[in-house]
């Protein structure tokens, strides 16, 4: 029976039948890469080439200032590379992959007619077991929000947006210099950057959100959003809310951020207890908007450190390369430089706080006058762009959602 990189033999199985129709075209979308992995068997071309194939662009390029120069594989040993002309960065772009809880009904309608999506959707059948494209479409709502079933939905339908961008402005594509996701948003950008394959990707994202899942069962838990006033002090609330869970008999509180958003804006995770002690004493706190997040348990936080282990063994299992284009960490925002940091981080991730805001700004750093890229979100809802209009106006205009829903014909 046929296995990939120890992914267990049923879903491996059903990955191999589902690509051995496209070995033949990927084989030759894949050529310049040079790789004989057995990922390469399974890999699931995109956008007319290979997400793998993209090219490595300088700071002068466009966005992340300690991008490496594109680089083609010579023809033969002995063959001198040939030199990239430089291009601008307004004729670069950079791709915001969503997270968890963009997710809504009616997602995916439309985009079957766009390059690979039919074939990922029916991957994405096959490894997960169940109809993801009908979840999508039809729902039941309180289906898809569930995380187990909310992760991989906006993971493929945000990589299905890069199709329709594809489609209607491929140079975007082409000219893409830098890439992060927020929280499962990472794997999108990673798989898109060429460090990972889309098959064992999402079968990746499958086990973390079960086992996100499982350790949101073991406590009362959530995540509050947060906008506050200049006086607010985030870390001393949390510490408050601590303190008051303790008072209530609650063993080793949780409460902390869990996402860097914007300037005044936090999302505050933990224990239930903790959360209604930052609700009920908002004035004081000088938190002037508070919102409870629809999810099921505190994610980034401590209480999340029973679903590192079973990340960490998949990730073991699947083939994780050095992105192509710039790819930058939710855990400290900074670029990805090989296949052991990604591991490491994603791992890592799960109880670290978002640094949203951070990567915004290592995104878009530049000299006072330089040019801006285009940025295009890709997949459902528009927080991404929302932050950003928050944290960088300049950027921001250059702007694009890609949603993940077409009228119909």
């Amino acid at each position: 029976m046929f296995v990939v990189r120890g992914i267990p033999t049923s879903v491996s199985y059903c990955i191999f039948k589902c690509m051995t129709g496209n070995m033949r075209r990927c084989s030759a979308l894949n050529r310049h890469t040079r790789r004989s992995s057995l990922a390469e068997i399974v890999s699931l071309p995109f956008c007319g080439r290979s997400f793998s194939n993209t090219s490595r662009r300088s700071s002068q390029d466009g966005v992340p200032p300690q991008s490496a120069s594109p680089v083609e594989l010579p023809e033969s040993e002995d063959a001198e590379p040939t030199p990239q002309p430089r291009k601008k960065p307004s004729d670069c772009s950079v791709f915001l992959f969503p997270g968890q809880g963009s997710q809504f009904v009616g997602m995916g309608r439309g985009l079957l007619k766009y390059g690979s999506v039919k074939e990922m959707f029916s991957v994405a059948q096959k490894i997960l077991g169940y109809d993801l494209l009908s979840l999508c479409l039809n729902g039941p709502e309180e289906e898809l929000m569930k995380t187990v079933h909310c992760q991989p939905a906006v993971f493929v339908t945000s990589l299905a947006a890069v199709e329709r961008l594809n489609h209607e402005i491929p140079s975007a594509v082409e000219n893409c210099v830098a890439a992060a996701g927020f929280s499962v948003g990472e794997f999108a950008a990673l798989v898109f950057s060429g460090a990972m394959e889309f098959a064992e990707a999402l079968y990746a994202v499958k086990v973390r959100a079960e086992a996100m899942q499982e350790a949101s069962e073991r406590v009362p838990s959530g995540m509050l959003s947060v906008i506050g006033r200049d006086q607010a002090k985030y870390s001393y609330a949390c510490l408050l809310a601590r303190e008051h869970c303790q008072s209530l008999g609650v063993k080793d509180p949780v409460c902390s951020v869990a996402n860097y958003l914007f300037p005044d804006g936090r999302v505050i995770a933990g224990h239930l207890q903790a959360l209604e002690f930052l609700q009920n004493n908002s004035q004081q706190l000088h938190f002037r908007r508070m919102r409870p997040l629809p999810v099921s348990g505190a994610f980034h936080t401590a209480l999340m450190e029973p679903a590192v282990e079973p990340l960490r063994d998949v990730l073991r299992k699947v083939e994780v390369r050095q992105p192509h284009i710039a790819v930058y960490s939710n855990v400290d925002a900074k670029r990805y430089m090989h296949g052991d940091h990604v591991r490491r981080q994603l791992a890592k991730q799960l109880v670290s706080p978002v640094k949203w805001e951070q990567t915004l700004h290592a995104l878009y750093e530049r000299r006072q006058g330089q040019d801006f890229p285009h940025t295009y979100e890709l997949g459902p809802g528009r927080q991404l762009g929302s932050t950003l209009q928050k944290c960088n106006m300049k950027a921001f205009r250059s702007y694009t959602h890609i949603d993940v829903a077409v009228p119909q014909d």
